[in-house]
């Protein structure tokens, strides 16, 4: 595994828990204004967009929802990307790899499937530091649905916020500031 540059602490986990924006359960509604570049983190997220006939620029997949493995369905139904990036990070952590790949395929002009061994689950975090203004960053609500947030400087304050709370190294803040 790659080195962890944020780790998820036991007391931080609820705050974590709040959805970033509306949750929605019809992927077409959720596409209604979305921004782009389209970012989505998640297996189901994923499949969902695909079934919708939407290809994100980014999607972040594990093979896993709620920490069991995905229904070969919902992998059927994962849409093609024009690169495919395999990455490891740990579960409750984001690694150097993850974060490089996901800032790498944020900037890049194809669509890109980042393939994570271990957890994708806080793929968010960076994706909504790094992504520019009006993208729409997407990810599953456990239970309830799927997360529309459109980045913009107050989200992005919320999140620099909730990056807070994890234990991170330099090397993270490196890698999520825009230049």
């Amino acid at each position: 595994m790659s080195e962890a540059v944020a780790t998820l602490p036991p007391s931080a986990r609820a705050s974590f828990k709040e959805p970033l924006g509306p949750v929605f359960t019809d992927a077409l509604a959720l596409l209604e204004g979305a921004g782009e570049p389209l970012i989505a983190v998640g297996d189901v997220v994923t499949a969902h967009l695909g079934e919708a006939g939407v290809t994100p620029h980014v999607a972040v997949v594990d093979g896993r929802t709620e920490r069991e493995a995905v229904d070969p369905a919902v992998t059927a139904s994962l849409p093609d990307a024009a690169r495919v990036v395999d990455v490891s990070s740990d579960p409750g952590t984001l690694s150097d790899e993850l974060v490089r790949a996901l800032v790498a395929a944020i900037d890049a002009d194809d669509s890109t499937r980042i393939v994570v061994a271990g957890e994708e689950d806080l793929a968010t975090v960076p994706a909504v530091l790094y992504a520019p203004a009006d993208a729409t960053v997407v990810y599953g609500q456990p239970g309830e649905g799927m997360v529309r947030a459109t980045v913009t400087a107050g989200l992005r304050e919320r999140v620099r916020d909730l990056a807070g709370e994890l234990e991170t190294t330099a090397a993270f803040w490196r890698l999520v500031e825009r230049a």
